[in-house]
């Protein structure tokens, strides 16, 4: 087993403070390793970062059929609970004849500040459609309604949930050795980063293939690609990386420092993980690894804003900042 490797520096003055370590893994699109940091052999459980698999079921059953690219694009999103997000969700809900009771992801303050603030102001609660997996939760319940299956769809033995886990195995080219409740308590299956990245590989090389898997996978990645706003928002790692790539390559964060990238016209696939879960860790490798593949402009103010994150003290002056190791320059 091979270990982890520093990603990761925090200077602050001339010191490294800090040192984030990880592992990653590019894949081609016959799922081999072209590149390779730390154990690709690592098992991890990938959280939001592989919501486009467990979106699969839902669009290659044709339950999806009827869905917009805009919809496609919140069944993968960790979004923000913004307006932009909420508005979309609640509609879609509206369509399934549902209301926010339906869901089984739990409330959550949303992380946008005008809506966030828009609660706290009416002395309100939020709902379970501020919950950033809330268009994950539209699409199970879409896919639901689709199968005549009961309103629990997040118990593991669910038909949504088997066709998750059949999908999430077939395309990982694993058996998950097990699976963990994620924060929207819906099961998260592990895997290993290998097969992580294999799966993004997989989805960046479905435009080359007719089968009824792959067109969906392309669907869900070019949803991604056009709607970086909706897949999180403003201010977020995810949005302002697909947009400085003009929105040529699909990429998500996952809780506990995940990230993956989906480079179609390159046929990649990219998963990592920083072992001790900083999102400030994941947000800067994956810049710096997009930037070594040749896809992400290194001079680009995105590129720079993850990359080499200022760290801003209480008077907004930056005392410490974030920078790659050679092992990723």
């Amino acid at each position: 087993m091979s270990k982890p490797v520093d990603f990761i520096e925090v200077w602050r003055g001339d010191l490294v403070e800090c040192v984030h370590q990880g592992h990653a893994v590019v894949c081609d699109e016959r799922g081999e390793i072209v590149a390779a940091w730390g154990d690709p052999a690592a098992v991890i459980y990938p959280r939001s970062s592989c919501k486009m698999l467990q979106a699969l079921p839902l669009v290659e059953s044709g339950a999806a059929a009827r869905l917009t690219t805009e919809q496609l694009a919140l069944a993968c999103a960790s979004h923000n609970g913004a307006a932009i997000h909420t508005t979309r969700v609640n509609a879609w809900l509206a369509d399934l004849g549902l209301d926010d009771d339906a869901f089984r992801c739990g409330p959550q303050m949303p992380d946008d500040r005008e809506a966030r603030e828009g609660i706290i102001r009416a002395y309100g609660s939020p709902c379970q459609v501020h919950n950033n997996c809330s268009g994950k939760h539209a699409g199970f319940l879409t896919l639901t309604g689709h199968l005549g299956a009961g309103p629990d769809y997040i118990e593991i033995d669910h038909p949504v949930q088997q066709a998750c886990k059949a999908a999430f195995e077939d395309v990982t080219e694993e058996t998950s050795p097990g699976f963990g409740i994620d924060g929207c308590s819906a099961p998260n299956h592990a895997c290993t980063l290998h097969g992580l990245a294999r799966a993004m590989a997989f989805f960046a090389s479905a435009h080359n293939r007719s089968d009824t898997r792959s067109m969906s996978a392309d669907k869900l990645a070019r949803a991604m690609m056009a709607h970086p706003e909706l897949v999180a928002g403003e201010g977020r790692a995810c949005t302002s990386l697909m947009r400085a790539m003009d929105h040529k390559v699909a990429v998500k964060t996952g809780a506990e420092g995940v990230f993956i990238a989906i480079i179609p016209e390159r046929k990649l696939g990219v998963a990592l993980k920083i072992v001790d879960g900083a999102t400030r860790a994941s947000n800067a490798a994956i810049a710096a690894i997009l930037v070594k593949l040749g896809v992400l402009d290194p001079n680009h103010p995105a590129t720079k804003a993850h990359m080499f994150a200022p760290l801003p003290n209480r008077r907004d002056i930056v005392a410490a900042s974030l920078r790659p190791t050679a092992a990723l320059l």
